[in-house]
């Protein structure tokens, strides 16, 4: 049987952001996303979620601003997503990787 595509997109990728995403269906069982936060001033947060598919999606709203470790989830959870070319600007390390539409 033939990989899935995504999985043979995410080996494709340069190792600093392949090991975002799962490469097989036995990595894709137990992956979990590992999402990357940027404050934009110190109650503005954006936080780019990779997904399963080997694509990404990125959201920003307003946080406390006590402690961004503690308060990307919200973020994900019921931030505003972003335009793709302003999601790109704030996360490079994504440019080879699809954004999710």
């Amino acid at each position: 049987m033939s990989d899935h595509p995504a999985f043979v997109r995410a080996r494709e990728l340069p190792e600093h952001v392949r090991r975002f995403f799962p490469s097989s269906a036995d990595e894709a069982r137990t992956w979990e996303p590992v999402p990357l936060w940027r404050p934009l001033a110190s109650r503005v947060l954006v936080v780019a979620v990779p997904r399963v598919e080997c694509a990404w999606s990125a959201y920003c709203d307003a946080v406390p601003g006590q402690d961004h470790r503690h308060e990307y989830d919200a973020v994900m959870a019921h931030g505003a997503k972003l335009p793709e070319a302003v999601a790109r600007v704030l996360f490079p390390i994504f440019d080879l990787v699809p954004y999710a539409d």
